[in-house]
């Protein structure tokens, strides 16, 4: 393969990069949240609240999706673009007593929050620890 194969792909490559895809639940309505509350008594609810004009925000979330590993069945897994509902992003803060911070994950478990964090933090967390 010549030099600029190797930088620029082959041309014939069939092999194609596929984007892994997690379960989002979209997290837009106030109204979610008890609901979330509720659930967590069962399942473990994991919030990641992210800022789409952020560049750290958009590497943390890059990093997040590529290293999860849990299914569906782990946890349910809430998308929260903080721009576009900041109403939602204050309460969340508000109802789950928790600094808010962009990027952010919090792993709620029988109606509270058990762990948090943000920034790089966030790829720290083992989340199957709280499953």
């Amino acid at each position: 393969m010549s030099i600029l194969n190797k930088i620029f792909g082959a041309s014939d490559s069939k092999v194609k990069n596929e984007e892994k895809v997690l379960a989002w639940i979209p997290l837009t309505d106030v109204s979610q949240l008890e609901s979330i509350k509720e659930k967590s008594k069962t399942k473990t609810q994991v919030i990641f609240k992210h800022s789409t004009r952020c560049g750290i925000s958009k590497m943390v979330m890059k990093q997040f999706v590529s290293a999860f590993q849990l299914s569906e069945n782990d946890l349910d897994l809430y998308y929260l673009d903080l721009l576009n509902y900041r109403e939602v992003s204050n309460e969340v803060g508000y109802r789950f007593q928790v600094l808010h911070e962009s990027p952010q994950l919090l792993i709620i478990k029988n109606g509270n929050v058990v762990a948090h964090e943000s920034h790089g933090a966030i790829n720290g967390l083992d989340l199957s620890a709280f499953i």
